[in-house]
C-alpha cells in the first residue's frame, strides 16, 4: 500500500460566511496542493471539505496518515463519534440530527476505502504544512486564488 501523508484545513470569514479548504498531500517526493471555495458555508464544512477533496485525489486504497488542527474532525474518527451516530440513525446523544450528515457520510466512506490515521495538530503554531493550509482555505475564502 501506497503511504500518503495529508494535511488540511478549512476557514470561514463569518460563520456562516464565504469559505475556503485546502490539502497538501505528499507521496515520496512529490507535493501537490488543492484548495476550493464554497460562497456561503460553515468553517466546520469546510474542515471536512478539505478532507474529503485530499482523500478522493487518491486513486487506489493507501495508508494515509492526515493531519488536521480540527478537533472536531479528529475526535469524530479517534474517539468513535462516527460509529454512535451511524449506530444512532444519525443523531447527536440529545437525540438532534448529527450536523454535516452529508459530508460525514462521504468522508466515511473515503476513510473505509483507505486506512486513514487522523493526527491533530496545534492551529497557527509552526507546522509549515498546516500553515500552507491555512493560508490556501483563507485565500480561497477570500475569492484571491484562482
Amino acid at each position: 500500500m501506497k503511504e500518503v501523508i495529508i494535511y488540511t484545513d478549512g476557514a470561514c470569514k463569518g460563520n456562516p460566511g464565504p469559505g475556503g479548504w485546502a490539502a497538501l498531500l505528499m507521496y515520496k517526493d512529490k507535493k501537490r496542493e488543492i484548495y476550493g471555495a464554497e460562497p456561503h458555508t460553515t468553517n466546520q464544512r469546510m474542515e471536512l471539505q478539505a478532507a474529503i477533496e485530499g482523500l478522493r485525489l487518491l486513486k487506489e486504497p493507501c495508508q494515509v496518515r492526515l493531519h488536521s488542527d480540527s478537533a472536531y474532525l479528529v475526535n469524530a474518527f479517534r474517539q468513535r463519534w462516527l460509529e454512535r451516530w451511524e449506530k444512532n440513525g444519525w443523531r447527536t446523544r440529545n437525540k438532534q440530527p448529527v450536523e454535516n450528515q452529508d459530508l460525514w457520510r462521504e468522508l466515511l466512506g473515503l476513510a473505509t476505502y483507505h486506512r486513514v490515521e487522523w493526527n491533530k495538530v496545534r492551529g497557527h503554531s509552526t507546522d509549515e504544512y498546516n500553515n500552507r493550509c491555512d493560508y490556501l482555505a483563507q485565500e480561497a475564502a477570500l475569492g484571491n486564488l484562482p
